[in-house]
């Protein structure tokens, strides 16, 4: 089976022009087939700012109202992901941009939550493996915006780290899948002040330990736990730390290992 690497890249580096130029050249340079999943970044909060659509967080996680789902759609699927693709050709990197509506590649449902109402937020049901497996074949990096659609004409908004760890799962049956999740940290902190504090490899046990002893910061549990499960179906590895490490972080000098033991 040839490698596939499923790098999500963090909204954080997306803001920042410099630190996205290189973090595209390291990704242009992976040899093999590779997936890229990007976040949103500041700009569509900005753009909602300046269009006066309030915006609504819950636990990290946006409330996707109708207005705000056309500026997510705008900035993700449109200047966001192309701006990406095209910096990869500049790098000699030939990309293909989607969404979830595109080939149908993710087919999802709008979220169902017993007390918040999410609007138009979307969890994956499906992902087409088939056209995936056809792009990356002909040595087409594919890059993906967290838009996804519920095949009824309703797009929708999905956490792009889902999107990276169900992409990564359904995929692993194909390939030996390695998942990357790169974004502004040097990977898991014991101190998440200190980015000299990373822990080298976790499995499920200290994984445990350190939420029992309260050890790992709140914004880093949904990564862990999204971590896990792939590995729990079928991923080989997952990784987890700074997006200008991404050579290191291949090649394990560098970032937070999530392991089975």
């Amino acid at each position: 089976m040839s490698t596939l690497y499923v790098v999500k890249i963090g909204g954080n580096i997306i803001d920042d022009e410099k630190k996205l130029s290189a973090f595209v050249k390291d990704f242009a340079a992976v040899k093999g087939q590779k997936v890229l999943i990007h976040g949103g970044g500041k700009l569509a909060t900005k753009l909602a700012e300046q269009m006066n659509v309030p915006q609504q967080m819950i636990d990290g996680r946006r409330i996707t109202d109708a207005e705000t789902l056309k500026i997510v759609t705008m900035v993700y699927a449109g200047y966001i992901n192309k701006n990406v693709v095209a910096q990869l050709q500049a790098n000699n990197c030939n990309a293909i941009g989607l969404t979830g509506a595109d080939g149908n590649v993710i087919l999802a449902h709008k979220r169902n939550h017993p007390t918040i109402d999410y609007g138009f937020a979307g969890d994956v049901d499906a992902i087409n493996t088939t056209l995936l497996k056809s792009i990356l074949d002909q040595q087409i990096a594919v890059v993906m915006a967290p838009i996804t659609h519920d095949q009824k004409g309703q797009l929708l908004n999905t956490n792009a780290d889902t999107i990276a760890q169900e992409v990564a799962t359904s995929l692993g049956a194909l390939y030996d899948v390695q998942l990357i999740y790169s974004f502004e940290k040097s990977g898991v902190l014991l101190d998440a002040n200190d980015d000299s504090t990373v822990i080298n490899s976790i499995n499920p046990g200290y994984y445990q330990q350190l939420k029992s002893e309260q050890k790992i910061f709140a914004g880093m549990i949904p990564k862990l736990d999204n971590a896990f499960a792939a590995l729990n179906r079928g991923v080989k590895k997952v990784i987890i730390g700074k997006a200008e490490q991404l050579t290191d972080l291949i090649t394990g000098k560098a970032g937070t290992s999530i392991v089975h033991e």
